[in-house]
């Protein structure tokens, strides 16, 4: 499993971790281990078929879908390489053989594979993924199970860089930036709210900013409707009514730490704690684990915008404390609400304007 750093202390944390309880800091990306060399593929030209990898590779334990890159996947992509891993699933970079297309080839984890549960899950929701078409949405293209059981989803291929990235290397974003990628975040929202798509796991880590040709750039919402199962520790347990996290810890709601059904208003809630981190490089509440943080956003109030960023105007502060509000019913009732809030602040937007601009 990967690692992240504080890059003030140098403090080490597990992937999951986000912020430094030391001094508050965004972590980075630690430093990999550089992997053993790739055994090159045998000669007699072509790739070698995920269904019948080489012999030395296999063993106790082999995990197939780790080590992909340079073979052909199900006999439809040809893998380039590897773009990230996490605890769940591998992600790739690949040719598709017929097309000669660019894609990103999410596979499932042996351990997420043969749940039968979360795979099921997986194919229900991905279906419904299937139907988003917009362009601040990434599409699911295809959903497939090679023969020697790699379940995969293949999407278009991004050249872009991370929300999470970008404020790690920009810092705090200025206004006008900021609210011009977070509407079109709600403009992806609004879309998949209209087919009754939650995300479930909003963050920055799922929203790639892409260059345009006009030098601007387009915010992209990924992993729609694809929350991540993960067991929850024995603390946050007590939180739920399963003892099942689906999202992220820092930017779950409320209704989503209680285990309750959620509606388009909990993707409202994450994305204004997304708007509080790119405005100032810290979460609206502190806690000095993701437990902590969790029981402050049943029982605390969000830490206000402007005590951080004086600079920014009050209305910005009062849109977000909206968006952040404990009960979904004193939240913007849409996206495109939400949207013309933000708008408001730095142009005093109409709704009816946004509304035209945003489909």
């Amino acid at each position: 499993m990967s690692e992240r750093r504080c890059p003030k202390c140098g403090a080490v944390y597990p992937e999951t971790a986000r912020f430094c309880p030391r001094d508050g800091n965004m972590l980075v990306a630690a430093q990999s281990k550089v992997p053993p060399p790739t055994p090159a593929a045998p000669s007699g030209g072509g790739a070698t078929a995920v269904r019948t990898p080489p012999g030395p590779r296999r063993g106790p334990g082999f995990d197939r879908a780790a080590t992909l890159s340079g073979q052909t996947l199900d006999a439809r992509y040809q893998v380039t390489q590897k773009l990230g891993e996490g605890g769940m699933s591998y992600v790739y970079l690949a040719r598709e053989v017929a097309s000669g297309d660019e894609v990103a080839i999410k596979v499932l984890s042996p351990k997420l594979a043969t749940d039968r549960s979360s795979v099921e899950r997986l194919r229900r929701e991905a279906g419904l993924a299937m139907r988003l078409d917009h362009a601040n949405v990434c599409r699911i293209l295809r959903l497939g199970e090679s023969e020697d059981g790699l379940i995969y989803l293949v999407m278009p291929f991004l050249n872009g860089e991370l929300l999470s990235d970008r404020e790690v290397r920009g810092g705090p974003m200025a206004l006008a930036q900021g609210i011009d990628l977070l509407r079109q975040v709600c403009a992806g929202l609004h879309h998949a709210h209209e087919l009754q798509i939650v995300h479930r796991d909003l963050k920055p880590e799922n929203i790639m900013l892409v260059r345009e040709d006009g030098g601007g750039d387009r915010a992209v919402v990924m992993d729609f409707g694809l929350a991540k199962e993960r067991r929850a520790d024995p603390a946050i347990a007590k939180l739920t009514a399963t003892g099942i996290i689906l999202g992220t810890p820092e930017f779950m709601s409320p209704e989503q730490i209680r285990g309750r059904p959620l509606d388009g208003r909990s993707d409202i809630y994450a994305l204004g704690i997304v708007a509080f981190e790119m405005f100032t490089g810290k979460l609206p509440f502190q806690g000095r684990n993701a437990q902590e943080m969790m029981i402050a956003r049943l029982r605390d109030r969000p830490r206000q915008l402007r005590q951080l960023r004086p600079d920014l105007p009050a209305n910005l502060e009062k849109a977000l404390a909206r968006a952040l509000e404990s009960s979904p019913d004193a939240r913007y009732g849409t996206a495109l609400e939400f949207a013309d809030a933000l708008t408001a602040t730095h142009e005093g937007g109409l709704f009816s304007r946004i509304k035209e601009k945003l489909k």
